[in-house]
C-alpha cells in the first residue's frame, strides 16, 4: 500500500512535468529571456508569494544572488518575503494586502521585474503587487496554477501549471525556476 502510493504520487508529478515541458517550453524560454534581459540591463528581479510560494521566492532569489550551478558574479535579486519587521508593520498598519505592493513602491522601477508565485492567482497581496508594479512601469511575470485566477490578466508573461493540487503546482514552479536560473546563469556567467 505505501509503495503503491509513492509510485502513484511520483508518477503523477512526472506526468505533469512532462505535460508542462511538452506544452509550455516556449513560455518558459520567454520568461528566461525576460529575466536575462532585465539582469543584463542592470535591473533587479523581485520575487514574492505566500506560504510555500514565499519559500520558493526566497529560494529562487538566493540562487541568483549567491549561485546556482556555477561560480559567477552575483545577480540582482530580492525576495519580498523576508523582512519580518517590514511585513508585520505593513500588515498591521496598512493590511496584509499591501505587504508586497508597498515594497514595490519603495524599491522597484522601470527596468525591474516582479516575479510572482501563486497557486491560485487570487491572493489579494500578489494582485496588489502586480498592480503596484504596473503603475511604476515594472514588468510582471506570474507562475500560477489552476486557471491562473485574476493574476494572469495582470502579468506580461504567464506560466500556468495545469493542476488543482497546490503541492504539485509548487513543486513544478520551483523546478521551472531552476530551469530558468540555469539558462540565465549560463547566458550571463561570462
Amino acid at each position: 500500500m505505501t509503495a503503491e502510493k509513492i509510485r502513484e504520487s511520483l508518477d503523477g508529478l512526472a506526468t505533469l512535468a512532462g505535460r508542462v515541458a511538452a506544452q509550455q517550453a516556449d513560455e518558459i524560454a520567454a520568461i528566461a529571456e525576460r529575466f536575462e534581459a532585465t539582469l543584463r540591463a542592470g535591473g533587479t528581479l523581485f520575487f514574492a508569494g505566500n506560504g510555500g510560494s514565499a519559500a520558493d521566492a526566497q529560494h529562487v532569489a538566493t540562487e541568483y544572488v549567491v549561485r546556482y550551478q556555477t561560480n559567477r558574479p552575483a545577480m540582482r535579486a530580492v525576495a519580498l518575503t523576508t523582512d519580518t519587521s517590514l511585513l508585520t508593520a505593513c500588515a498591521n498598519d496598512m493590511g496584509f494586502d499591501e505587504v508586497f505592493a508597498r515594497q514595490i513602491e519603495a524599491l522597484a522601477g522601470p527596468g525591474d521585474l516582479l516575479v510572482l508565485h501563486s497557486t491560485s492567482g487570487e491572493s489579494p497581496n500578489v494582485i496588489r503587487a502586480a498592480q503596484a508594479a504596473k503603475a511604476r512601469g515594472v514588468g510582471v511575470v506570474a507562475l500560477l496554477g489552476r486557471t491562473g485566477g485574476q493574476l494572469k490578466d495582470l502579468a506580461d508573461l504567464v506560466l500556468i501549471v495545469p493542476s488543482a493540487e497546490t503541492a504539485r503546482i509548487q513543486e513544478l514552479h520551483l523546478a521551472i525556476e531552476h530551469v530558468i536560473c540555469d539558462l540565465v546563469e549560463d547566458r550571463l556567467k561570462g
